[in-house]
């Protein structure tokens, strides 16, 4: 009885755990499709990604965005965030680096960093509540640079952000969270920290078990204990 008490108990739990994790990470998380091969390595075309919803506030340099502004065309765009208001965004220096306000970022994820971090120079001020955003794979990226005139920084609003991308979920092959630009640790306000992700998957994952292991007790605690359906008993001969 105890054990069915506690089998019982552990479902139960389990039930709580997976539904309650599933349902906040919903609230959490949006799902999207990476349209596009400019974010690439760290995120590359048709991959599945999932984006913590943010506001624009909430937004730190070399934070993987997801945002939407007109200038960009209609669709959802994916993009780093390497300058914020008030940054001077310039590249390249004496090592073919990136500059934010004249300091070099190390920036590892990118897919060529055997040539210089821009192949097209540039320099932009970037205005108050704006973001400046570059894709990984710097040769095939539309993005601020693009945009650069004498009217306009190439930036786009902190409200246009509606989510910070976190982790690849699909496909399979590619499932992992993405690295921090920890380059950009140095600068003032940091770098954004992991989300919920990480703890999020731990209790859906911990809630499974527990389904699992309540729904496996009572058979198992049953065989092992040898009562199990009652045998006819063998007769032989007559009945004396």
């Amino acid at each position: 009885r105890v054990g069915r008490a506690l089998s019982g108990a552990a479902v139960a739990i389990g039930c709580v755990m997976l539904l309650g994790g599933f349902v906040l990470a919903a609230v959490l998380y949006q799902p999207y499709t990476v349209p596009t091969d400019s974010m690439a390595p760290s995120v590359t075309s048709g991959d599945r990604v999932l984006a913590q919803r943010i506001q624009g506030g909430e937004v730190r340099r070399g934070d993987v965005v997801v945002f939407e502004d007109a200038a960009w065309g209609e669709s959802l765009m994916i993009k780093r965030v390497v300058g914020i208001g008030g940054d001077t965004v310039a590249c390249c220096d004496a090592d073919g680096q990136l500059t934010v306000n004249g300091r070099p970022v190390v920036e590892p994820y990118l897919l060529d960093r055997e040539h210089p971090a821009s192949l097209t120079g540039f320099e932009a001020e970037v205005p108050e509540g704006e973001l400046f955003l570059l894709g990984d794979d710097r040769a095939d990226s539309l993005d601020s640079r693009s945009l650069l005139t004498d009217a306009s920084a190439g930036s786009v609003p902190t409200d246009a952000v509606s989510g910070r991308v976190e982790a690849v979920v699909w496909p399979l092959g590619r499932f992992g969270q993405l690295t921090q630009a920890m380059g950009f640790s140095d600068l003032p306000g940091g770098i954004s920290g992991a989300g919920p992700l990480r703890p999020l998957f731990s209790v859906i994952t911990g809630g499974a078990v527990l389904i699992l292991v309540g729904a496996v007790y009572p058979p198992l605690a049953r065989r092992m204990s040898g009562s199990g359906p009652p045998r006819r008993a063998d007769v032989s001969g007559d009945a004396q």
